[in-house]
C-alpha cells in the first residue's frame, strides 16, 4: 500500500469524489403509522354515550359475534350511501350514524313496539 493516509481521513488521497456522493434519494414521508390508525379508527364500532346508558338501562349485553354483525350492517350501509341507518337484530333496534361508525341508541324488544323511527335514511335486519 502506497498510499498515503492523514490522520482523519478514512480513504486514500486517490478516491474520486464522485464515488462518495450518495444517490440522492427521495424521502417519502413515514405515512403508515398514521393510516394505520386511521383505517383502524375508520373500522371501529362506537356507542355514543346515550348509547352506552340505553345498553345498560336496557340490560342489552352485545357479544362479540352480535358487534361483528352490527359492524358489517354498517358496512353494507355505508357501501349503499347511507347516513343514519336502523338495524334491526333479532329483539333489538340500533340507530348507527354510518358516517362515524356510532350507535347513537339502543333498544329493546319493549321499547321498540308502537315506536316511529324518523330521520333514518335505510334499515338493514340482521337475521
Amino acid at each position: 500500500m502506497s498510499d498515503r493516509l492523514t490522520i482523519g481521513q478514512l480513504y486514500p488521497a486517490s478516491l474520486h469524489s464522485s464515488t462518495l456522493q450518495r444517490s440522492s434519494i427521495t424521502k417519502q414521508p413515514l405515512t403508515g403509522e398514521s393510516s394505520f390508525e386511521s383505517v383502524l379508527q375508520q373500522k371501529l364500532l362506537k356507542f355514543s354515550n346515550h348509547a352506552a346508558k340505553r345498553l345498560e338501562q336496557r340490560g342489552i349485553e352485545l357479544g362479540s359475534r352480535q358487534l361483528d354483525q352490527i359492524s358489517s350492517a354498517v358496512d353494507k350501509a355505508a357501501a349503499k350511501g347511507s347516513k343514519e341507518s336502523l338495524i334491526l337484530m333479532k329483539d333489538l333496534a340500533f340507530i348507527v350514524s354510518v358516517p362515524n361508525r356510532t350507535v347513537v341508541t339502543a333498544m329493546d324488544g319493549n321499547s321498540i313496539k308502537d315506536n316511529v323511527f324518523t330521520q333514518i335514511d335505510s334499515a338493514i335486519v340482521i337475521s
